[in-house]
């Protein structure tokens, strides 16, 4: 009997003792002071969203992100389930200009093609000097530009006595290459400046890097050609960081960093729609000093010329960046396609931004080839580079010589 309340006692006080202290969690858990009281806060705080126009974050790893890997070792693991894709490598931007021409060639260029066959007739008639001057309107060359051309080749045709097919082509080359005009500065300034700071004995140099400001209405291609020409860059051996600040189109943002991921270039942006523009330009600028790259390439939101507003917002952008560095470009993107209405668009730009180049996208239309002599001659500004399709390598240094041969066929 002894035995069995012994038994009783040693089995049941364990139980009785397991259960109070249950008891007593419970209670603290349920009481204001208690310790989980924690796990009930909420996940967002003030620190994660502060009141700026925007944090802006860079989509590579940073130093302070390895500080945690101690407090959250679980999260490191799951990027080792899948292999970061390797880094693409830009092809040289040598020698893009002769995919250009080849493709003028192929596809028989409308331009080149009807000049060269009335300029072949055996009699040139007043009815022929006016195909020939609307053939070149239709192509954007423009009115001034056109009549020079016709007059020129009118006094050729009637000096030489011009008939031979051979002697016609490089007599209208010549004078089309005279109105694309080759003695234009057509490099782009991605050298780094060097800016002086303070006075007399405290005055001091640093090396900021070239900023390059990318401009331009909608649809136009304009986040697509600072990807591409951050390629041009890197394929050049330069060190690039990529300014996001169109913030207004929700996707312009990614489509950029998607750009830079895969060719190892960092980009810096909001993580908010609608966030300061020239918050975040002057932020990847600060960014591309504190760590000494070559170019910072800003990219921002298409605006319509007829925009004030937005007109002025893109000064704004100007201001705030130089003052971490000057401007080096201001490059406007036009569509070759849009003919007239992008020397509209261009001459706006040019009176708020400065412009100091020009990119056209889709010159592969040959159509509106003549666009390249409107612009140049409207705005004084060369065009410097040229988009020739949709492959991530297709945005070419523009080359006079190639183009004009390009239009005219071999």
């Amino acid at each position: 009997m002894d035995n069995d309340l012994l038994t009783a006692l040693f089995v049941g006080v364990p139980s009785l003792f397991a259960i109070a202290t249950a008891a007593v969690l419970v209670a603290r858990r349920r009481s204001p002071g208690g310790t989980d009281t924690d796990a009930q806060r909420p996940t967002g705080s003030d620190a994660d969203h502060p009141a700026t126009g925007g944090t802006l974050v860079e989509p590579r790893p940073s130093a302070e992100a390895g500080t945690e890997e101690a407090a959250a070792p679980e999260v490191e693991e799951v990027p080792d389930l899948e292999e970061a894709p390797p880094l693409e490598v830009p092809a040289p931007a040598t020698g893009r200009l002769a995919r250009l021409r080849d493709r003028l060639s192929r596809s028989g260029s409308p331009l080149g093609a009807r000049l060269l066959a009335v300029l072949s007739r055996d009699h040139l008639t007043e009815d022929d000097w006016d195909e020939l001057e609307e053939t070149l309107l239709l192509a954007d060359v423009g009115a001034g530009p056109s009549g020079e051309l016709i007059d020129a080749l009118r006094t050729q045709v009637r000096v030489q006595g011009v008939k031979e097919p051979a002697q016609v082509r490089a007599m209208l080359r010549e004078q089309l290459l005279a109105l694309v005009d080759p003695t234009l500065d057509r490099s782009l300034a991605t050298d780094p400046n060097r800016r002086e700071a303070g006075e007399g004995d405290a005055a001091s140099t640093t090396t900021v890097p070239a900023v390059v400001l990318v401009v331009g209405v909608n649809g136009t291609g304009k986040t697509t050609t600072v990807g591409k020409l951050a390629r041009v860059l890197v394929a050049e051996g330069r060190t690039v960081v990529l300014g996001a600040a169109d913030t207004f189109r929700a996707a312009a943002a990614d489509q950029l960093e998607t750009w830079g991921s895969r060719v190892g270039v960092p980009t810096v942006r909001s993580d908010r729609d609608g966030a300061d523009p020239a918050a975040v330009a002057f932020d990847a600028v600060r960014t591309g000093v504190r760590d000494g790259v070559d170019v910072v390439l800003v990219d921002t939101a298409g605006r319509l010329q007829n925009k004030a507003g937005l007109m002025d917002e893109l000064g704004k952008i100007t201001r705030v960046i130089t003052r971490e560095a000057p401007l080096s470009e201001v490059l406007l993107v036009l569509d070759a396609t849009t003919g007239q209405n992008g020397l509209n668009q261009a001459r706006v730009f040019a009176e708020v931004a400065g412009v100091t180049g020009i990119v056209l996208t889709k010159l592969d239309g040959t159509a509106k080839g003549g666009i390249v002599i409107a612009v140049q001659r409207e705005l004084g500004v060369p065009v410097k580079l040229v988009g020739l399709g949709e492959g991530p390598d297709d945005l070419a240094p523009f080359d006079p010589e190639a183009f004009v041969d390009g239009l005219l066929g071999d």
